[in-house]
């Protein structure tokens, strides 16, 4: 079958006007103030944005709603929390946001040796506080009538008049050791700081003193009239598992020796 003809135009008049074409839709004509209109908004932004960081740096700086009235301390043992903030001197009164808490810090560890870090934050709206933690003695090195406490790091960071309970005391006689010449005192004193570490703490409570006289001979004295041959620092844990088995099996012994751990003896029970 055909398909559908199509059908012819019909003539147009003669002299008959023609018919204009539509226009495309475009933008609408932009007059003299459509840029005026639209930059008012955005300029009316950017003076908000503006007129509130300036409002927000006065309340931080300027303002008395951000300052510091109130300064705090924990973590005290030895020292007292009234120490640590005069120590401080945090600057009471002055804008919460401008206090330098890394120099507080700094001070604090220079002021008072026997703190070993300190963590100094912003309490909001009014406060700062300040944790310390103060240095542990593993040993005491006699000076005259008193006693130089001695941490685990080896650093000397304060004098006493009494030793206190449970911390040894270093007796350092390595004049005529051999080995003095490549382990000096200093290298000695680290050697029994490591030693005193080493000791199970069981044991560290009832050392008296650790007798150093060369590097590979040391010595510690306990309670009740007791000695451990300890030797050198080396092997620590070996030895402290060995010096345990040994005080467990032959509790009234007098003379321990766990300078060999694999062969450790025991005498006077």
């Amino acid at each position: 079958m055909a398909g559908p003809t199509k059908q012819p135009k019909a003539p147009q008049p003669a002299g008959a006007p023609k018919q204009p074409k539509p226009k495309k839709s475009g933008p609408a004509p932009r007059g003299p103030g459509a840029g005026r209109l639209r930059r008012g908004p955005v300029l009316a932004a950017l003076g908000a944005a503006v007129l509130l960081a300036g409002g927000g740096s006065w309340i931080l700086y300027g303002s008395d709603w951000l300052r510091v009235e109130k300064v705090t301390a924990t973590g005290t043992g030895v020292l007292t929390p009234d120490q640590v903030l005069r120590a401080a001197a945090v600057p009471v009164g002055a804008p919460l946001a401008t206090v330098d808490t890394e120099e507080i810090e700094a001070r604090l560890r220079g002021r008072l040796p026997r703190i070993e870090s300190a963590d100094v934050v912003r309490s909001w709206p009014h406060g700062i506080a300040i944790a310390v933690t103060e240095r542990k003695p593993v040993l005491l090195i006699r000076k005259d009538a008193k006693f130089v406490e001695v941490d685990a790091s080896g650093v000397r960071f304060d004098t006493v008049a009494k030793a206190p309970a449970g911390v040894p005391v270093l007796e350092l006689n390595a004049a005529n050791a051999p080995s003095l010449r490549r382990f000096d005192e200093e290298r000695l004193l680290h050697e029994a700081v490591g030693i005193a570490g080493a000791v199970p703490a069981a044991v560290a409570r009832e050392t008296l003193r650790i007798r150093v006289t060369s590097y590979d001979s040391v010595e510690l004295e306990l309670s009740r009239d007791r000695t451990v041959v300890w030797g050198s620092a080396e092997q620590g844990p070996a030895k402290a598992r060995a010096l345990t088995a040994l005080l467990k099996a032959a509790p009234r012994a007098a003379h321990f020796d766990v300078s060999a751990p694999t062969a450790p003896s025991v005498a006077g029970s």
